[in-house]
């Protein structure tokens, strides 16, 4: 009786040339040399801006540049913080972040469970009419947007200067939208069935059942609000006229004419400790929301 032979597993380099001294030795040198220029690529940025923000004015524009500080003025933070009024540009961002995260997680979270286990009437032309909204470009809608937020249909108020202007427009993301209800798509109907057996409606099942369930994918969800409302500069340059509740994106762009390089780059730092100190505390969560949408459950 002929016996099968399990498929060989086809690489770049054969497991015999890797099982030999040579081979082993070349192997961790390529590895290494990939992930050293993987991480300068990655990290060289970040360590010039923060090295560029403790050097003096002169040695700044100097050519050809330092790669380490010949002196350093740690005080620029400090003329950075007062000079451009960063505590104040600082709250307006944690504000509108923190707010269209919020009305974010409650709205998406509920329309994608609508959509993914109650299956109502017309669920999935609604469901693309939504997708199809990323086909239109951004760009294209921030005219409309901004006549709406500027004349409320029905209410007719305006949202300018309003960090409901902010909000609102935040919580109609299609793309977060369809990651929670793919996620949801992929809970077993048997748990809701057996919640529904022990006497739990629709929303009990939601925030006791569906909720925990889906930690990884509301993190991966939370990051995505917080960095698009964190980083986005259009929208709010055309909301915020009044620089007293500008977000730090634009107000560093408006007080830049005005102050040193050096200063400048050193309120970018600051800018960027909250978004990265958020990621670092949170890297296993969003890890495990990426993975968790290519899982079946």
């Amino acid at each position: 009786m002929a016996t099968t032979q399990p498929y060989a597993i086809r690489t770049l380099v054969s497991p015999l040339a890797l099982a030999r001294r040579r081979g082993k030795i070349l192997y961790w040198l390529v590895f290494a040399a990939v992930v050293l220029a993987f991480a300068l690529a990655f990290l060289f940025p970040v360590y010039w801006m923060v090295a560029g923000a403790v050097k003096s004015p002169d040695e700044l524009v100097q050519s050809p540049p330092t790669l380490v500080p010949h002196s350093f003025h740690p005080g620029q933070y400090v003329e950075a913080w007062n000079f451009m009024n960063l505590s104040q540009h600082l709250l307006n961002t944690v504000v509108q972040a923190a707010g269209a995260w919020l009305l974010q997680i409650v709205l998406c979270t509920a329309a994608a469970y609508a959509l993914s286990k109650l299956r109502p009437a017309f669920g999935k032309v609604v469901l693309g009419a939504i997708l199809a909204t990323l086909m239109v470009p951004a760009q294209a809608l921030v005219v409309p947007k901004y006549l709406t937020v500027a004349d409320l249909p029905f209410l007719h108020t305006s949202l300018l200067n309003d960090p409901l202007g902010i909000w609102l427009p935040a919580v109609a993301n299609a793309f977060n939208l369809y990651l929670l209800k793919r996620f949801f798509d992929q809970i077993p109907q048997d748990v809701l069935e057996a919640a529904a057996i022990d006497g739990a409606g629709p929303l009990r099942t939601l925030w006791s059942v569906l909720l925990p369930m889906s930690r990884p994918v509301l993190g991966v969800v939370s990051i995505f609000a917080l960095v698009a409302v964190w980083q986005d500069f259009l929208w709010p340059l055309m909301v915020f006229s009044d620089t007293d509740q500008q977000p730090m994106s634009v107000a560093l762009v408006q007080l830049a004419l005005n102050t040193p390089l050096s200063v400048l780059i050193a309120a970018m730092v600051i800018a960027s400790i909250p978004m990265v100190a958020l990621f670092l505390v949170f890297q296993r969560h969003i890890i495990a929301g990426i993975g968790a949408g290519a899982t079946k459950g």
